[in-house]
């Protein structure tokens, strides 16, 4: 590793203004409705960015595949393709198999983070011990000050947790969440960031393992000073089984019960009890038909076609093709339907054709998956294998065509 020499950070580049961002529409009166982003100087914005890129190329391979985040060739819908494959892998095994999810949510999860207990993390992984010196003088003694309109606090001087909406507090949370994982073979805990999924794939309604990685969990939070939001963390039950009775044991965290839910938006996705995309297809279609209004009116002003047809890529149709590698290849013939119906209303509105889903929906799984086999250390890597002409893949041999068509037409 290249020698890394860093001084202290002044005090003027780690001030930072909190604004208060609504994290719902609509927020009530608790400060949980709202995020505190921090703006900081663009000087250590572009600095952080030089730090960030240094430690991702100085990181181990043994880093936890799963943590799919601020990772080379990782992206939101590996995350949740894997967690599906997973699952669907696990009922396609056996009749009585069913799977838990779930979705945790921690309080104030970046503003949390102990210093120098990152900084001891930071060293464990082989970084530099003067780069580690240095993001611990970054993260303490951080002034900061709240402005809400034309008002603004006095000055608070900080030395826990890491700034929202600085460059390095999601690659620093990351780092500092990298030995959370599974303990057992029947669980696996998938990471984004914050946004953390433990798996528990159950067999013959033997849920100790389940309940065992969930109290594990617990006690890792308290060793890292993180604190599990009981009250937003869901649980979903994933199982086919129509002949057999079942008494799923509750979770409980700190003596709370956790809620059960048929379904949760996990990074933009509305995953289902049944599996199904009924419930992702129509928020989809809404929010792009709510899109198209502005298209017309766009349209009513008679701007160029070239200005509508961006703003139907930029707002339209980033939408409908949002992970859509993840959920189109399992979703109903009527759900692609209604989809498409949008696309051509946009065509009617800009005089112009755009790219069926269905051939959108190929292309990116071709992108993807030929990235995926030529890297190694991808999780979903073995789900892929070239035919002896290069040109195409090996079908994926499975019991059901939900498990064949669960990443790839």
């Amino acid at each position: 590793m290249p020698s890394v020499t860093l001084g202290i950070v002044p005090s003027s580049f780690k001030r930072s203004t909190i604004v208060p961002v609504p994290k719902k529409p609509r927020p009530c009166s608790d400060l949980n409705d709202y995020r505190p982003v921090a703006l900081t100087s663009v000087v250590m914005k572009c600095f952080e960015k030089l730090v960030r890129d240094f430690i991702t190329s100085s990181l181990p391979a043994s880093m936890d595949p799963l943590q799919f985040a601020y990772c080379h060739n990782r992206s939101t819908d590996d995350a949740i393709a894997h967690l599906l494959h997973t699952t669907l892998t696990h009922l396609d095994e056996g009749r009585g198999n069913y799977v838990k999810m779930l979705f945790v949510d921690y309080s104030s999860a970046f503003n949390t983070i102990i210093p120098s207990l990152l900084t001891t993390k930071l060293e464990d992984l082989g970084l530099h011990t003067s780069l580690c010196d240095w993001i611990s003088n970054f993260l303490t003694d951080r002034p900061q000050s709240v402005r809400v309109g034309n008002c603004a606090s006095s000055t608070l001087t900080l030395s826990t947790g890491a700034p929202q909406g600085c460059v390095l507090s999601p690659l620093l949370y990351s780092l500092y969440t990298h030995d959370c994982t599974a303990t057992s073979s029947s669980n696996i805990i998938v990471k984004f960031a914050d946004d953390t999924v433990v798996v528990g794939l159950i067999s013959d309604n033997d849920e100790r393992a389940y309940l065992e990685e969930i109290k594990h969990l617990e006690n890792w939070c308290q060793e890292n000073n993180l604190l599990l939001n009981v009250s937003k963390t869901k649980e979903l039950i994933v199982d086919c089984s129509k002949k057999q009775e079942r008494h799923y044991q509750p979770v409980r965290i700190s003596g709370t019960t956790v809620e059960r839910v048929d379904s949760f938006r996990y990074l933009g996705v509305h995953i289902s009890q049944d599996l199904s995309w009924f419930r992702h297809t129509s928020s989809l279609a809404k929010k792009a038909r709510q899109r198209l209004y502005h298209l017309r009116c766009l349209r009513d002003f008679r701007l160029p076609s070239k200005v509508l047809r961006n703003f139907y890529t930029c707002t339209i149709e980033s939408i409908l093709t949002g992970n859509i590698t993840v959920w189109f290849g399992n979703s109903t013939k009527q759900d692609r339907q209604a989809l498409q119906r949008v696309v051509r209303s946009a065509e009617r509105i800009t005089h112009s054709e755009r790219p069926d889903l269905q051939t959108t929906y190929y292309k990116r799984c071709q992108t993807k998956a030929r990235k995926i086999v030529k890297d190694l250390t991808h999780p979903n890597n073995r789900l892929f294998s070239l035919l002896r002409s290069g040109r195409h893949f090996h079908s994926l041999k499975a019991k059901t065509e939900r498990l064949k068509r669960s990443f790839f037409p």
